[in-house]
């Protein structure tokens, strides 16, 4: 990506999102990688780094571990691993190890359920594999503290077992003199020492001449001397030979084990540069994390919509220090591509125009940014910048001329692909005519289909907005009434710059204000008022649409709790139905079981009574009225055969049936919601909802 001026990264702190990164970065290669953070053009690389760092951010906020422990930095012993002769010692190979076994947990931990979840992790590790020889040829060599292991060959076996044999006769030899010494009172209260390895008695001075052996020092207070006995000397000899030999067998077996691990120095290298990637990766996903970085969709053009987008240093410094942070939302497209913002000073428009630009540059780095996931993002080639004063000394360029001359490059560079930032265009000459030179500025850069933000307090820019196909108008609000900006951007309209209202703030005499206001321009004046009061109005418009909004999910709150009541209430009758159904069959059941209680009885009476007539008497009434009752249940299923249930509108004069009883009857009058019905010689009233129009059956079918 091109970049003008060269201060542009700086002017838009992308190099303090670079150092921020680093700060969450552990390994030497992700610090180095953060600080030499690429601006990508390709959408490959950035859709793949994009998805790479929200994977990850998935996985820190499931709360899952991810296996990349390593944070050492090995470049020197890979490096020496590959060059033929040089030798590592015991500590480098552990490291080494340490590498080969982080690779191994990281291969299974992308077992093939992980590797369908996390595509665009997979990448990091798919072309390259694990060797478990590796660790294999370490461990045969090397203990868990980095010393070589007795086993390493039989000459060092030979070696540590003869230096074992002669330490342990040196230490009998030793014990022996000390106790001896000791008793003599020739010895300090150290009573032994080992100088240049050697083991050494210590002697009070004036006794030395006592003990027969090698004077190796004093101390420095002179009263001890420190003698090697002449019955040790040969074996401290011996010893200091084998320790030699040892030294020798040990380098020997290391230069041999390097030797065997160089072949693997390639390998070892990808592992090495896999272990700090993902440690980039995750850097970059828990600075998302921070500051509520998302991915947005990307296209391979340009393109710009944002919505509730942060400028991520400030949303950081507002979460630490409690206040709130204003989200910026805009959309550049091939129909609108430069946005001039207006509004009062210290209204925020600065910092949208820097939100735009450092998150594009995030963007294009890879790293997720603070909008919504459904803002969408495309790829420029080239960016611009002209941001304060850039007034040069060096070459006697006044504040416009400088000005001038960006513009100037602005204008011959531009291109369907490039983004520029130009704060306060036309600033900084007289307003006549540096308005003019804006507008022609503007129309070229539209002309050259770039996309861009501008930020001005000029009106005649504000008035041109709109009406140059390409340039559109956006406001930065401002509360009049209690004179204090609300960092809140308005796309589609101009702003007032409230230079009056600004004055009253800071408390300037109403007098100087009102002559303030008699020099303006009428015109201007005038058109400025209705910016400013056609803004207010916006402002009441969105506070009201808020309202609105809030009371129609309160309505709908509301009519939810209506619903689970209904439901309740439906559930409540439903309940009484099915207890008033089993009331009549638990009647019906009684009535039975009454009805064999009073026959069993009957029988035994009928079994002891010497009038057996009475008996027989009593039975026949019991059956008479059971069986009364049946004809008259057949008489009424006979009469619900006879008809068939049509439905429809009740109208006077039709046959309808009664849900209740199923008696049948003529419709006489109507009232309202209830049926008078002629049933046999009665009227009777029911309602409406309670009655079924029916027809007579053919006699043929009743018959049949």
């Amino acid at each position: 990506m091109k970049f003008f001026p060269e201060s542009a990264l700086v002017q838009l702190e992308y190099e303090k999102v670079k150092t921020l990164l680093a700060g969450y970065c552990k390994t030497e290669y992700a610090k180095d990688r953060a600080a030499k953070l690429r601006i990508h053009t390709r959408k490959d690389f950035i859709d793949l780094e994009l998805s790479q760092s929200h994977e990850y951010k998935n996985i820190l906020q499931a709360g899952l571990y991810f296996p990349n422990d390593f944070v050492l930095n090995l470049s020197r012993e890979l490096k020496l691993l590959s060059i033929p002769g040089a030798v590592l010692t015991g500590e480098q190979f552990l490291h080494i190890r340490k590498l080969a076994e982080n690779t191994g947990s990281i291969f299974r931990w992308f077992d093939n359920e992980r590797r369908v979840a996390y595509p665009a992790l997979t990448r990091v590790i798919e072309h390259t594999y694990f060797e478990k020889n590796i660790s294999v040829l370490i461990d045969a060599v090397l203990d868990e503290s980095g010393n070589v292991k007795d086993s390493a060959s039989s000459e060092l076996a030979n070696i540590r077992m003869n230096l074992f044999r002669k330490r342990n006769e040196l230490r009998r030899i030793f014990d022996r003199m000390v106790t001896k010494l000791n008793k003599l009172g020739y010895l300090a209260d150290i009573e032994e020492s080992f100088i240049n390895g050697r083991r050494v008695l210590a002697v009070f001075a004036e006794q030395k001449r006592m003990i027969k052996g090698i004077l190796h020092g004093e101390s420095d207070s002179r009263r001890t001397t420190f003698i090697e006995p002449e019955e040790t000397t040969s074996l401290n000899n011996d010893i200091f030979s084998l320790e030699n030999e040892e030294r020798k067998e040990v380098y020997k077996i290391l230069r041999q084990l390097t030797q065997h691990l160089s072949a693997y120095a390639p390998l070892l290298t990808t592992y090495h540069e896999v272990a700090g990637l993902f440690d980039f990766i995750c850097a970059k996903a828990k600075w998302a994390v921070e500051m509520g970085g998302n991915h947005p969709l990307v296209h391979d053009k340009a393109h710009i919509h944002l919505i509730q987008a942060y400028h991520p240093l400030l949303l950081i410094y507002n979460k630490h220090s409690g206040k709130p942070t204003i989200p910026v939302n805009l959309t550049l497209n091939d129909k609108q591509r430069i946005l001039v913002i207006s509004g009062p000073n210290a209204g925020g428009k600065t910092v949208t125009l820097k939100t735009v630009g450092l998150l594009q540059l995030m963007l294009q780095s890879g790293l997720l940014v603070p909008v919504h996931p459904d803002s969408e993002m495309g790829i420029f080639k080239q960016i611009m910048i002209h941001i304060g004063d850039t007034q040069s000394l060096e070459f006697e360029l006044s504040t416009y001329s400088s000005h001038l001359k960006n513009m100037k490059h602005f204008m011959e560079n531009a291109n369907g692909k490039t983004l520029f930032f130009i704060d306060e265009l036309g600033s900084g000459s007289d307003p006549n005519l540096g308005g003019a030179f804006a507008e022609v500025i503007m129309e070229e850069l539209a002309h050259k289909h770039s996309f861009g933000i501008v930020t001005t307090h000029y009106l005649n820019l504000k008035v041109m907005a709109n009406k140059v196909p390409g340039i559109i108008n956006g406001a930065m609000q401002f509360d009049e009434k209690n004179l204090l900006p609300l960092y809140k951007l308005v796309v589609g309209k101009p702003g007032s710059s409230y230079t009056f209202s600004i004055a009253e703030r800071i408390g300037l005499e109403k007098r100087l204000i009102e002559k303030a206001r008699t020099l303006v321009d009428e015109d201007h004046f005038t058109l400025d008022k209705l910016l400013n009061r056609t803004e207010q109005d916006l402002q009441k418009i969105d506070l009201e649409k808020k309202e609105l909004f809030h009371l129609l999910k309160e309505n709908e709150r509301l009519k939810k709790e209506m619903q689970q009541v209904l439901d309740k209430e439906k559930h409540s009758q439903e309940i009484e139905r099915l207890k008033h159904q089993n009331k009549i069959s638990e009647d019906k059941f009684n009535y039975l079981k009454d009805m064999e209680r009073r026959l069993k009885a009957m029988v035994i009476e009928w079994r002891r009574a010497e009038d057996k007539d009475k008996v027989v008497t009593m039975i026949h009434a019991l059956l008479f009225n059971t069986r009364e009752k049946m004809v008259v249940d057949k008489q009424q299923k006979k009469m619900i055969e006879k008809f068939i249930e049509v439905g429809g509108e009740i109208q006077i004069g039709d046959k309808v049936r009664m849900q209740q009883n199923r008696q049948v009857g003529i419709v006489k009058e109507i009232r309202g919601k209830k049926a008078v019905l002629q049933v046999g010689v009665m009227p009777i009233t029911v309602d409406l909802k309670d009655v079924v129009i029916v027809i007579d059956k053919d006699p043929e079918q009743i018959n049949a």
